[in-house]
């Protein structure tokens, strides 16, 4: 005996009321924006630019980036990653406002920061003299994630306006010319890090490199000690680079290590025989132009077959 046609409509729409009650519900929509951004400076480098800024900021999901704003217009877009930045383009000796907002996936904006000015420097004539090197760069450890420098003050033939802090030739923080000293946050327990000093003029002129500060942060509670490679030097010579190191203590010799040029890995540094007792060397040939930049580190293998951490970078450049 056939079913009735209304029977089986109504039993198929059961079973699929029952399916669908079986499916997972879908992710509640992101509506929750990030937190405001803190620490916010703003700290006229010439007469035409501002670096501006600020601590990262936190959200119940992922922060994707930030924005930077004059006057309640947008002018810079920035990754998460990015905690700073130069506005350029400014008239001199002109007074500016800036807030920051951060941003996520979904497209949630937090208020706008606290306003902080800045006012740009007076425009001065030609000037392509840059400051001395500052000197006496020494760093000391406040805990395992932040640092603070201090630095004897570069001189000018006009005036310093500005310090910026270079790790691994990449500027992370930059001061105000009249200061000698700079707090550093968001490092990493346990790493090895070396940091350099430039001095900047008005018009943009920037002094060499100091001589680096080296750093390794304490690990983290439980953590092992670091194992990095120590006191790297590298000098560069006519089409060539020579490095020197102390191996890590392992209680066994140490006959491999791995060279990373710009980050990535360049060749594997083996002793044939027993290495050589104390301070270590290798040199090796470049083909690039002078004034090329390389930022150099080093990771030993350990007795147990795994490597090393990093050494603190080096910035050498190509004559």
């Amino acid at each position: 005996m056939q079913r009735p046609l209304a029977a089986s409509l109504l039993t198929a729409l059961a079973f699929a009321l029952t399916a669908c009650s079986d499916a997972p519900a879908p992710a509640p929509k992101d509506t929750r924006a990030p937190t405001v951004p803190t620490g916010v400076t703003a700290t006229a480098g010439s007469a035409r630019t501002v670096h501006v800024m600020w601590s990262a900021t936190t959200d119940d999901r992922a922060v994707t980036g930030y924005a930077v704003y004059r006057e309640g217009r947008k002018v810079k877009d920035l990754p998460a990653t990015t905690l700073m930045t130069d506005v350029v383009g400014l008239r001199p000796a002109t007074a500016y406002a800036f807030t920051v907002r951060a941003r996520d996936a979904a497209g949630n904006v937090s208020p706008p920061s606290a306003t902080v000015t800045a006012t740009t420097l007076p425009a001065v004539a030609e000037d392509r003299t840059p400051p001395t090197t500052p000197t006496a760069l020494h760093v000391t450890a406040d805990g395992g994630r932040a640092a603070t420098l201090r630095w004897a003050p570069a001189r000018d033939d006009t005036r310093v306006t500005a310090y910026d802090v270079y790790q691994a030739d990449t500027r992370i923080h930059t001061v105000p010319g009249t200061a000698t000293t700079a707090h550093l946050t968001g490092l990493r327990p346990g790493t090895a890090y070396a940091f350099t000093v430039r001095a900047r003029d008005a018009a943009e002129n920037s002094s060499p490199d100091s001589a680096p500060a080296d750093l390794t942060t304490a690990p983290s509670p439980g953590a092992p000690p670091n194992t990095a490679p120590r006191d790297l030097t590298a000098t560069a010579g006519k089409g060539e680079i020579t490095l020197t190191w102390t191996p890590p203590i392992t209680g066994a010799p140490v006959t491999h290590h791995e060279l990373h040029l710009n980050g990535r890995f360049t060749t594997t540094i083996i002793w044939g025989t027993t290495p050589p007792p104390g301070r270590a060397t290798y040199t090796f040939p470049v083909q690039d132009p002078p004034g090329t930049r390389y930022t150099v580190t080093l990771r030993a293998q350990l007795p147990d077959g795994t490597w090393s951490d990093f050494s603190a970078p080096r910035t050498v450049v190509v004559r």
